[in-house]
């Protein structure tokens, strides 16, 4: 048996099989199963910070792994303190609090939580989200994701929430009410297609919520640690949410998440927990993250980047939209099945995001030189799509 034979056999469906067997990575190339090379533009969906083997990475993993891997939450552990430090710092706030956990979904649970208490305080009624926004897959992180296609068939859900179109303020303005308990908001749409909003949206979401007395929670699970050039994607318009979450690109590669209160909610002792949250490898591997990624060339090769991407002249190829080293490839017609397929027949790993928009999330040590390779590519894969 093959091994996507045998993947098939083994795993529940809701992957179906993926095209691409990997084997191993070195820097910003993958390699699969049979020995073809390709470029990762994918980044494990904005994952892999450092992309593949960073010295620094397997260096930080190592030495923890054979320090200490694991201690639960009975105990405490120096590399758990020192990332909270650290985010703390990044985030230039003394009143930030920091709760760790395994994924995406996971903070956005604890964010969830946070907000069912503030409720609970304040006498509050509901949430607004916004359609098309993705927070996650588990029941919570579910019920406030405005994706139909996913979210109806496993409802009801134990909480009300209102899905506001993403990027009108006036529909922010209508929905969130004094008994609105929170908003989630990314600041920019990830799952939906890379979609940004409109400038100064996410500074009117402060406003409303903060006149309202909600809480705004930032989704950043996908757009912070150095995604679109900023630490944090809500450092673009210069604004502070009450809860902050974050995963993905944290770990470089490894499982973690992160949930940031700035201090009007926190969780009490045994409010709630983690077995893994804070794994001492996880937080090494973040700490690694963090001191290398360097923003100022992720500033530089993601402005001449997307310059070279706009130059490309296709039919199939309207415009391209995202922020920093995460962008999208908007298409002219529902193709990007055929884009991904045919970028991966030329060397290329992109992820048909939605039927008309092909995301691009590099590693951000990728190259000037690498991403040329890849501009140069372009027209012959759109023609084959």
């Amino acid at each position: 048996m093959t091994l996507y034979e045998r993947f098939e056999a083994a795993f529940m469906p809701n992957y179906g099989v993926p095209p691409v067997a990997l084997a191993r990575g070195e820097g910003c190339t993958v390699w699969d199963v049979e020995g073809n090379a390709y470029l990762d533009l994918i980044g494990g969906i904005a994952t892999s910070s450092l992309g593949h083997a960073h010295p620094a990475l397997v260096e930080a993993v190592s030495k923890q792994v054979a320090t200490i891997a694991h201690t639960s939450n009975l105990f405490l552990h120096e590399p758990e303190v020192l990332l909270a430090e650290k985010l703390r710092s990044l985030l230039g706030s003394d009143t930030a609090r920091v709760f760790l956990a395994n994924s995406g979904t996971e903070a956005n649970e604890a964010a969830y939580k946070l907000c069912v208490k503030y409720g609970k305080q304040t006498g509050r009624s509901y949430f607004v989200a916004t359609e098309n926004g993705f927070h996650g897959r588990t029941i919570g992180a579910l019920s406030l994701t405005g994706k139909p296609a996913i979210r109806d068939q496993f409802g009801p859900y134990p909480v009300d929430v209102r899905f506001v179109p993403y990027g009108d303020a006036d529909a922010l303005k209508q929905a969130v009410t004094e008994d609105c308990i929170a908003l989630f908001l990314e600041p920019t749409q990830g799952e939906a297609g890379v979609v940004p909003p409109p400038d100064g949206y996410f500074q009117q979401a402060r406003e409303i919520t903060e006149a309202a007395g909600a809480l705004l929670v930032a989704d950043e699970i996908q757009s912070a640690i150095g995604r679109t050039g900023h630490w944090f994607a809500h450092q673009v318009e210069g604004v502070t949410p009450d809860i902050l979450t974050l995963a993905k690109g944290l770990g470089g590669g490894l499982p973690i998440g992160a949930c940031v209160s700035f201090g009007k909610i926190l969780f009490d002792k045994g409010e709630h927990g983690s077995t893994f949250g804070g794994n001492p490898v996880s937080c090494a591997a973040a700490l690694a993250v963090l001191d290398t990624v360097d923003l100022g060339h992720v500033e530089q090769v993601a402005a001449g980047f997307r310059a070279a991407l706009e130059g490309v002249s296709h039919p199939l190829l309207k415009g391209v939209r995202g922020r920093g080293l995460w962008l999208a490839l908007v298409l002219n017609a529902d193709r990007s099945a055929g884009v991904q397929t045919a970028a991966a027949k030329a060397g290329f790993l992109v992820n048909a995001l939605q039927p008309d928009a092909v995301r691009l999330a590099p590693p951000l040590v990728i190259t000037a030189e690498e991403l040329q390779t890849f501009v140069d590519a372009l027209p012959e894969v759109l023609d084959h799509a």
